[in-house]
């Protein structure tokens, strides 16, 4: 018997305003969607340590 293959999917969040700053380094968050609710791409605010504020984290792949 074949396992049913779930809903939820493990996505990863990259820092927009980090990638065109030119600061060295990252921010990526690895969070879990439900693909079946939100089959886009989701958008979060989430902690940039480096630039030490809320920014907003877009998923990448």
């Amino acid at each position: 018997m074949a396992k049913k293959k779930g809903n939820r999917i493990q996505v990863i969040l990259e820092c927009t305003e980090h990638k065109e700053s030119g600061m060295p380094g990252t921010s990526r968050y690895i969070t879990t969607k439900n693909r079946k609710n939100t089959p886009d791409r989701i958008e979060l605010k989430k902690y940039n340590p480096v630039l030490k504020r809320y920014t907003v984290h877009k998923e990448i792949k």
